[in-house]
């Protein structure tokens, strides 16, 4: 066995004393069930400070902790887990997101590291983590319910451990392995708001079931053909795995359909736009910023919309929001993609002309391809939404306005004080208000 995989086990079994919460708050109460929740992990911080030689040391040290001489890894992790025991016991965050948040990281890493022994693919390697977490954190929340706590059904725990699996996944190849105490607290408060959504009267296990074989079929074939990079596949997959159990098939399709014609524009002819200087980095792979940047307002829209229907709200505006915003994401990159193959584009602001790969710069073929994209969300969009002609003319026409926005912050801002990120952000967030704005006069 490897130090790393004994190193896992370690945290693994340090971890596993957060199972000490639902027996403690069955036998305490009050101040007393706060001190004996969070104890057990201060003790393991203090002793982690504490050690600087020994077997326990040398069990946990990585390489930055020999070179510091303290089990500052250990440490942090032992806080991190305090602080969710904290929110556990005073700001009532459910046992099941406290168990999973905590299962996900270490039995993840366990399942990684036993992996990495002996495959170096890395999408092979991240998906162990993935799986692994996933199935820990599942046995965890229902181990807990054995002692005591309240515990969702098979498919909803699925959902939620799936989801943290895949967040934390993504947080730890995004930053340093040692970030173990952001990967717990996001982990956790996520699968606690999707605990407060109450999803189990309108979500079935057939439409997580599906969700789940689904985003996992394409995030792979995302991989294997180099639209994504690690980080862009995991933000894909938790995307679509949100669209279509928070949402729908529909919401779905129309996001899967920007992924998947987006990646394929980005490839194409791609050496002839490496010359032009035009050419996505990464040989067109997208990566987590990229990925978030076109497809935030989208997954606010769907949250929003779930949110909503689980309180008995009239939720349809947001998926006018969502449309527009999956619209504009789609048509700017069309724009972008086979616009900038064409010679002599002008500045969108004065008209002038401009080198290929210019902010800024269009061309007429380029804005036709952008209302192509933009139109074919909105047909998917009457497909599935039933949006009828007006709906579905706002949502052609929101794409445009959000391909425009972009266009226009590309040549006044862009590189000022703006990135490329986040005037993709910007412009998807215009489509997507102005498609709600429209929508709600349309409905």
């Amino acid at each position: 066995m490897t130090g790393d995989v004994r190193r896992a086990g370690g945290y693994f079994l340090v971890g596993a004393l957060s199972l000490l919460a639902p027996v403690l708050d069955g036998v305490t109460s009050g101040r007393l069930a706060a001190i004996s929740t969070v104890a057990p992990f201060a003790f393991v911080a203090a002793v982690a400070l504490a050690s600087t030689r020994g077997p326990l040391f040398e069990l946990f040290a990585r390489e930055s902790d020999r070179e510091e001489g303290r089990l500052y890894g250990l440490a942090s992790f032992a806080l991190a887990v305090a602080g969710l025991a904290v929110l556990l016991v005073g700001f009532e965050l459910p046992t099941a997101a406290f168990v999973a948040s905590v299962f996900v990281l270490t039995t993840g890493n366990l399942g990684q590291m036993l992996v990495a022994t002996r495959l170096v693919n890395p999408f092979v390697v991240v998906s162990a983590f993935v799986a692994s977490g996933m199935a820990g954190a599942i046995g965890a929340i229902f181990l807990a319910g054995t002692l005591g706590a309240t515990t969702p059904s098979l498919p909803l725990a699925t959902f939620f451990a799936a989801s943290g699996a895949l967040l934390a996944a993504l947080i730890r190849s995004a930053l340093h392995v040692r970030d173990d105490s952001l990967v717990l607290l996001s982990t956790g408060l996520v699968i606690w708001f999707l605990l407060e959504l109450g999803l189990g009267a309108t979500t079935s296990s057939t439409q997580i079931a599906v969700g789940l074989g689904l985003t996992v079929l394409l995030g792979g074939l995302a991989y294997g053909l180099g639209t994504a990079s690690i980080t862009g596949m995991l933000t894909g997959v938790l995307l679509a795995l949100f669209a279509v159990v928070l949402g729908g098939y529909g919401w779905f399709v129309l996001l899967m359909t920007f992924f998947g014609v987006g990646g394929l524009a980005s490839k194409y002819r791609y050496d002839e736009k490496l010359e032009r200087g035009i050419a996505q980095e990464n040989e067109g792979a997208r990566d987590s910023g990229n990925v978030l940047a076109n497809s935030a307002v989208a997954l606010v829209a769907v949250v929003a919309y779930a949110g909503a229907v689980h309180v008995s709200m009239d939720a349809s505006v947001f998926r006018f929001a969502f449309a527009g915003a999956v619209a504009a994401a789609l048509a700017d990159t069309l724009s972008s993609e086979f616009g900038g193959l064409f010679d002599n584009p002008r500045l969108i602001t004065t008209f002038e002309r401009v080198e290929a790969g210019t902010d800024g710069g269009v061309t007429w073929q380029g804005v036709v391809a952008g209302l192509v994209g933009s139109g074919c969300i909105a047909g998917l969009g009457a497909l599935f939404f039933g949006l009828g002609v007006p709906g579905t003319v706002t949502i052609l026409a929101a794409g445009f306005v959000g391909m425009t926005v972009d266009s226009i912050l590309g040549a006044t801002l862009e590189g000022v004080r703006l990135d490329n990120q986040s005037v993709n952000l910007l412009a998807t967030l215009s489509a997507g208000l102005v498609a709600a704005a429209a929508g709600l006069v349309v409905l």
